[in-house]
């Protein structure tokens, strides 16, 4: 049986599953080109049941996140989810009452789900579906933090688990802790709007001069550049407790933002952006601490949009009473499709766990198509290489960058060593030239590393764990800075991918580096320019490489040299 899940809001996407197998999860942005995109996913469907090789009538059930009023009125009128994607991602001049906007958004999203949006969002997404070609279907409405708790449990590979999810708003929360045991997802908590820690470092954000939903990995970044201070003099420190399994905020969304502006008028940014990621690190720890003493379960599984936070996911796993810990590897919004669709298998089977040993869930290429774009472009060179993994290893070992595409896309933010640029992990050089012809990243922005799995206990302190996923910080020992001072924060941490047999022409080349630099570890950053979504296709490496004047690239079965590179 096939089921297909959909999510047409932030970051909207598609994911298809078929028994207990995930077939295919992508996001709408690499195919239209817009960041975050929400308009509804016909890219990512179309592209789904192509890569299955299968029809609309082929697939059974269908399932979408999220009814809550603002997201069914969005659907209704889509024009006003078009305005507010300009007004976040700052795409205009700033709005003359812009304050009003923001105060409007967090009175709207406390609503939460009212009894007739539930029909009316069934019916605006059987009328989408129903213009791709899709007629005899059963669909689900599944609630926005069960799609977040699902893609957590049924994924982590766990039999019995917490599973927590903390995010922005959805339906009415924006947090919940359930339990998984013996094949039964139970929620257990519920954290509504109003004390919504998620809201709280979008704020942060926005006062910060960033855009919400989008740049608060930046404001994490951005806040180990403030001269530190103790918890007792963080000025924020009041704006939340944990009480049991509970968190609290003193005040509502609306007040709050008024609060936090005023704060944040007669500082530094950095110094501001150090309070909030103190207080969410803090609020982590503690709350997820009293979680694991509450129900009695040392194993973890995590996600929403809070998760992206790798320093807060640190603090987490450094709890001496977690034993094992997981965070899904697309922990926001753009996610939950996936959870979706798992959900809906959950009720119609009952299946609870699905093998997830990599993230490598979008589109492929052949030979053929890749070559057949590599011949409209006469600027290019290009051959055969049999021996990629060990050249590719050769030219970054010698302080060249690469682009490296090859095998199936990335599902979720991070480039995992698909639709990767590498570099050496130890040359600040070849990170300055990185950064200034084809990342253009904030000077506060760290790169993060892919290392060999068994390299990480090298490398890093307090292995806790493996990370396959980019998903967590750790700290860099201090005998390995030098190798590690071109992919590591100015605190000593960094965001490592972990790599074993999941991607064995990835392992491979690391083994390459390893041969003639000793340590098997490289710079490894997403494969698009600045303010571009990551690469899907042959033809966008191609044209990412033309932009950029970048020299070399790995794509499929060949070696491509650009004649007017760097």
């Amino acid at each position: 049986m096939y089921i297909l899940g959909v999510w047409d809001g932030h970051d909207s996407g598609a994911a298809l599953i078929e028994d207990g197998r995930i077939v295919f999860a992508a996001n709408e942005e690499r195919y239209t080109k817009r960041k975050l995109e929400v308009k509804f996913p016909y890219n990512s469907i179309i592209n789904a049941l192509e890569y299955a090789k299968i029809r609309p009538s082929d697939v059974g059930v269908i399932a979408f996140p999220t009814t809550e009023f603002t997201k069914t009125l969005s659907r209704i009128f889509p024009q006003q989810k078009e305005s507010y994607y300009r007004f976040r991602r700052r795409k205009m001049l700033k709005p003359a009452f812009e304050k009003q906007m923001h105060a409007s958004k967090y009175l709207m999203t406390s609503v939460g789900v009212l009894p007739f949006s539930g029909h009316i969002s069934k019916a605006m997404i059987s009328r989408e579906l129903r213009h791709i070609g899709f007629s005899n279907f059963k669909l689900h409405a599944i609630d926005h933090h069960t799609a977040h708790a699902a893609t957590a449990a049924f994924t982590s590979g766990f039999d019995n688990s917490l599973v927590i999810t903390l995010d922005g708003v959805g339906d009415g929360l924006s947090g919940s802790v359930s339990t998984l045991e013996n094949g039964k997802l139970e929620r257990k908590k519920a954290i509504g709007v109003r004390d919504s820690i998620g809201i709280f470092f979008e704020q942060v954000t926005n006062l910060v001069g960033m855009r919400e939903l989008e740049d608060e990995g930046k404001v994490m970044a951005m806040a180990d550049y403030s001269y530190p201070f103790t918890f007792e003099e963080n000025k924020l420190k009041d704006f939340y407790t944990v009480n049991g399994t509970q968190i609290r905020a003193k005040y509502g969304p609306v007040k709050q933002y008024g609060m936090l502006e005023r704060i944040s008028w007669g500082m530094p940014r950095e110094q501001f952006a150090y309070m909030a990621q103190q207080l969410l690190e803090n609020i982590m720890e503690r709350f997820v601490g009293n979680c694991i003493d509450e129900y009695g379960i040392d194993s973890v599984a995590l996600s929403g949009g809070i998760m992206s936070n790798v320093k807060a996911n640190m603090r987490v796993r450094m709890l001496d009473k977690l034993k094992r810990w997981y965070v899904f590897p697309h922990m926001g919004d753009g996610g939950i499709a996936l959870g979706a669709a798992l959900y809906a298998n959950y009720l119609e089977t009952g299946r609870s766990g699905y093998p997830f040993e990599n993230a490598y869930l979008g589109n492929e290429y052949s030979s053929e198509t890749v070559e057949n774009v590599l011949k409209r472009h006469p600027k290019l060179h290009f051959e055969e290489s049999e021996g990629k993994a060990s050249h590719a290893a050769d030219l970054i070992n010698d302080d060249n960058y690469i682009f490296w595409f090859n095998n199936r896309m990335e599902y979720g933010p991070r480039a995992l060593g698909n639709r990767s640029i590498l570099a050496k992990a130890s040359s600040d050089n070849v990170k300055d030239k990185l950064n200034t012809f084809v990342k253009q990243r904030e000077w506060y922005q760290p790169f993060a590393p892919s290392m060999l799995k068994d390299e990480a206990d090298n490398l890093l302190e307090e292995i806790k764990g493996y990370d396959r996923f980019m998903t967590m910080a750790y700290k860099v020992r201090k005998d390995r800075a030098v190798v590690m001072r071109s992919v590591m924060h100015v605190d000593m941490t960094a965001r490592p991918q972990m790599v074993g047999d999941e991607n064995r022409d990835y392992k491979a080349l690391l083994e390459g580096v390893k041969r003639k630099s000793g340590y098997g570890v490289v710079l490894n950053t997403s494969f698009n320019i600045h303010g571009m979504p990551i690469v899907a296709s042959p033809e966008d490496a191609v044209d990412t490489m033309l932009k950029t004047k970048t020299r070399y690239m790995f794509m499929g079965d060949y070696f491509v040299e650009n004649g007017e590179g760097r």
